[in-house]
């Protein structure tokens, strides 16, 4: 008999509930826990995160090195919690909906692909064996409509998410079981047509900053 891994997120039923609001669940697969959310933000307040951020973009880095490279195009800044309303509100509903301290969370992150533009492959948690206070789990918010491509894909799963302004897809790797990890393996599909805004809020193992 398999015995299921513990999930950080408690999701029963068709809806979570998060600080301020009720969050329908669109879709689920349960190992490992990959949700696809509606509503987690609302039309103002994915404005207001672009509106943020827009004039701050830079070239979009990855990993500990923060390297520029071609596996993720595109560019991209941080918002830190104490610096506006929306992002303290956003960031208070997402740990509440996470079920993660907001101590836990990284900086937001906002990031925009033009067409063409894409994030290949990659595994959200740090696969080096020093990395003590690791990534546990992840929320991609889309901040916009995008008119053609810009799927969040999970090739292992065969699976994709399609942005839509204010949905949300979450998924947690923290599992003792390897293989459940490895198949949170993700990319964002190129843009084929118009433009993508998303925003990225990323949980740590244990206490990441000061609030």
């Amino acid at each position: 008999m398999t015995v299921r891994e513990q999930s950080i997120l408690q999701a029963a039923g068709n809806t979570l509930r998060a600080a301020d609001r009720e969050i329908p669940i669109l879709g689920r697969i349960d190992e490992p826990l990959i949700l696809i959310l509606k509503h987690v933000l609302s039309c103002a307040e994915c404005d207001a995160l672009i509106g943020l951020a827009r004039d701050r973009m830079r070239r979009a880095r990855t990993g500990r090195t923060r390297a520029v490279g071609d596996v993720r195009t595109g560019r991209g800044t941080f918002l830190e919690e104490n610096e506006n309303e929306w992002v303290r509100a956003i960031e208070l509903r997402l740990a509440s909906l996470m079920g993660v301290p907001a101590a836990h969370a990284e900086p937001l992150q906002i990031l925009h692909y033009r067409p063409g533009e894409e994030y290949r492959p990659h595994l959200d948690y740090f696969t080096a064996d020093q990395v003590a206070n690791n990534r546990i789990s992840t929320m991609i918010m889309y901040l916009n409509d995008v008119e053609e491509g810009g799927e969040t894909a999970f090739p292992e799963l065969r699976f994709a998410v399609a942005p839509k302004k204010g949905n949300a897809v979450y998924f947690e790797y923290f599992y003792r079981d390897p293989r459940l990890n490895e198949l949170t393996l993700h990319a964002g599909a190129p843009v084929a047509a118009g433009e993508k805004w998303i925003a990225t809020q990323w949980m740590r193992r244990q206490r990441y900053r000061e609030l």
